[in-house]
């Protein structure tokens, strides 16, 4: 096999991996249930949670409202499903406090996740 047929199945894995993560990502937020309380959560940051946030979104998407990487958008790099057609920086925001507080608890145990796994 040459290097360029080499190059290009790395290249397709690792956008299949990214696709079945996000997905996983999506199933996992779908099933969800805590979205008032994690909104009332968000809402008061510590200044830790604010810098872990700015982190994940520099290292996501370089702080841009508008990344896209596959099924991924935004600036958090959430499922675009997630966005249910609104693709504003309010819903965005909401809804990636809505997801990392459902999923993780806080921004700083996202980032922590984010480390060990390059995303989260």
């Amino acid at each position: 096999m040459n290097k360029h047929v080499k190059s290009t199945l790395v290249k397709i894995l690792a956008a299949l991996a990214l696709a079945f993560a996000c997905v996983a990502v999506a199933n996992t937020f779908s099933t969800n249930t805590s979205t008032t309380q994690t909104v009332q959560a968000a809402r008061k940051l510590s200044k830790a949670e604010k810098a872990a946030k700015r982190w994940i979104a520099m290292r996501e998407s370089g702080g841009s409202y508008t990344a896209r990487n596959g099924v991924c958008y935004g600036k958090y790099q959430l499922n675009i499903g997630y966005l249910h057609g609104n693709l504003s920086p309010k819903n965005q925001e909401r809804v990636a406090d809505n997801y990392v507080y459902g999923r993780y608890g806080s921004w700083v145990n996202a980032k922590r996740f984010w480390l060990a796994h390059n995303w989260y």
